[in-house]
């Protein structure tokens, strides 16, 4: 019985706690774990992407815990999903006080078409060194990454290559898509001097993206690479994308072939590889076309291209790759960085205080009195009870609601004779005679099943039968109902709408128990184990937090059964109970139309 009783107690407490079986390091009291979703929307992902910088948005939505991490977000330490693979990473912004952080992680690999693939963010270890790699959160193919985080002066280069810009005339803005980000008037641009990393082979091939925003059509160039006379750029051609590679022959252009959303932030990339040129819109291949790659090792525009077609929008993350990336990582990359960020699920949050195996209920369970057990498993029993209650009223009351819509549909469409739909008597006598239960749930007793208006007509037609049995019928003489069978008729009715209201409030009593009485047990429980609490203390003599909290914790448990008891009961009968009364009122219609009916039809 005491094991069942602390099954029982797990169930109510385990939304309140999250402890993982396993655990990176002792030395870490928190982790949050965050998984990766490839699926929605997703068919054409089918691919499985490797190394991809992952954009992780802490904020209160997700993340309530900032003042459990040191105030720089030093203590941070990412781990795979094996809880044993330590993983690169960096804040781009970490504002404790703001309460909202960007981390960025170099994912090893995510499974498209699936979200099964996941990661943990450890965090509370006051000791513990700063150990973010801004340049290691990238592979070896990454050759640039400009993210224009608050500040001013040049951006800086994130990766390994420190492929810094040499001039930049850009204004650093804060209200990037994600920290800061580059504004363009129509005369500013960014200049990356030519290197031996940033440059396109072509048997590796090359991959610039950025995100841009731009308010009105224009001519401008968003990035452009180019060394004597061979260029790749990427344009804004009125209100739309153009990827132009010139290689001293005829250009090659690929044009999207929808209108740029004005005003919006958008996901833009050029891939140069495999004999083919492909420009990328949020993450989709928009257009492709043939082209034979030379080699470019010259100057990186942003924002320009040969001191002309200056853009006048704004930029932000603005990455090359000296490789081409295949459609799932841009994909991946476009939908991890959007402020939708639909690729990053938030999961729930670990806790392990001082290395201990134990969770917050364990102490609670090890903690709990005789009749602290005895509360929760009456609770629990009487939780149990209210469920099923409710379930099974609910499909009764809707197999109710469905015949009685069925009735009426058929009554509506009678022109003559008002009993023309009772089923006759000895067909169905027993089974009418009584009001509708939830055994009517198991089929039907006649063709309208548990309708609680047909069984108010059913009676009536057979105190009609009763009243106008033996009347002669001819041309002379038509049968007739008195005042008085109209009024004997009414009250054989309202008689049986008694009857039905009753069988349909059957049962909510108990919902109404679990109400008022759930909460007093728990405060029952509750104050009785506070009582043994302190009586303990009183005889050991041992006064302190130690010694008052676990006990004090245990017997709070009690009310939080007893709530737990009580909150869905509450509402559950709140619902049915508005269900009740709708149908009661229905049938006190009713009664009225079908003795209208009747006084018009015979007298």
């Amino acid at each position: 019985m005491k094991i069942g009783t602390k099954i029982l107690f797990a169930c109510v407490l385990a939304p309140a706690v999250a402890v993982a079986g396993s655990w990176w390091s002792n030395d870490w009291k928190f982790r949050k774990e965050v998984s990766f979703d490839l699926s929605p929307a997703a068919a054409d992902v089918a691919g499985t992407p490797v190394d991809v910088p992952v954009l992780i948005r802490l904020s209160l939505a997700n993340f309530s815990y900032f003042n459990d991490t040191k105030p720089d977000g030093s203590d941070f330490r990412i781990v795979a999903g094996d809880d044993t693979t330590p993983l690169k990473y960096h804040f781009e912004k970490f504002d404790a006080q703001n309460q909202m952080a960007l981390l960025w992680v170099r994912v090893p690999q995510i499974t498209g078409g699936s979200k099964t693939d996941k990661i943990y963010a450890y965090y509370g270890n006051p000791d513990a060194p700063a150990a973010a790699d801004a340049p290691g959160t990238y592979d070896a193919s990454q050759a640039l990454v400009l993210s224009f985080s608050d500040g001013a002066g040049a951006p800086a280069d994130l990766t390994a290559y420190k492929n810094n810009p040499s001039t930049s005339s850009a204004a650093l803005v804060p209200a990037g898509l994600i920290a800061g980000g580059a504004k363009f008037s129509g005369k500013e641009s960014i200049t990356v001097p030519a290197t031996a990393s940033l440059r396109l082979l072509p048997n590796q091939g090359l991959t610039a993206s950025a995100w841009l925003r731009i308010e009105q059509a224009q001519q401008a160039t968003v990035f452009s690479l180019a060394d004597q006379g061979k260029e790749l750029a990427l344009e804004v051609e009125g209100s739309k994308l153009t990827a132009r590679a010139v290689f001293g022959g005829t250009p090659v252009m690929v044009t999207q072939s929808t209108d740029l959303a004005m005003s919006q932030w958008h996901h833009v990339a050029v891939t140069a590889g495999a004999d083919k040129l492909t420009l990328y819109v949020d993450g989709v291949a928009a257009s492709s076309a043939p082209v034979t790659l030379q080699e470019i090792g010259g100057v990186l525009t942003v924002g320009a291209s040969n001191g002309a077609k200056f853009l006048t929008g704004d930029l932000d993350e603005v990455q090359v790759s000296k490789t081409v990336r295949s459609a799932d990582w841009i994909k991946a990359s476009a939908r991890a960085q959007g402020m939708d960020a639909n690729l990053v699920v938030y999961g729930v949050d670990g806790q392990k205080e001082g290395g201990s195996q134990n969770s917050y209920f364990v102490t609670i369970a090890k903690n709990l009195t005789v009749d602290g057990w005895v509360v929760i498993g009456i609770c629990m029993a009487m939780l149990v009870i209210a469920l099923v209650i409710m379930f099974v009223k609910a499909m009764f009351l809707s197999k109710v609601e469905k015949a009685n819509a069925s009735f009426l549909k058929d009554y509506r469409r009678l022109s003559g004779d008002a009993a023309a739909l009772d089923t006759p008597v000895a067909e169905a006598e027993d089974d009418l005679d009584d009001a509708p239960t939830m055994s009517s749930l198991a089929g039907d007793q006649n063709k309208y099943g548990a309708s609680t208006l047909y069984r108010l007509y059913h009676h009536g037609v057979r105190e009609l039968h009763k009243r106008v049995s033996g009347q002669t019928v001819s041309a002379q003489h038509v049968q007739v109902l008195s005042h008085q069978s109209i009024d004997a008729i009414r009250a054989a009715m309202d008689a049986s709408m008694t009857r039905l209201q009753q069988s349909l409030s059957s049962q909510m009593v108990l919902l109404t128990i679990a109400i008022s009485g759930g909460p007093f047990l728990g405060l029952l429980g509750t104050v009785i184990g506070v009582m043994i609490t302190f009586a303990a203390i009183a005889l050991s003599g041992d006064v302190n937090v130690n010694a008052i909290a676990p006990g004090t914790a245990a017997a709070l448990a009690a009310t939080v059964a007893g709530l737990s008891v009580a909150i869905p009961a509450l509402f559950g009968y709140n619902w049915l109970n508005s269900r009740i009364k709708s149908i009661s009122a229905d049938n006190r219609v009713f009664v009225d139309e079908f003795v209208t009916r009747l006084a018009e039809q015979y007298s």
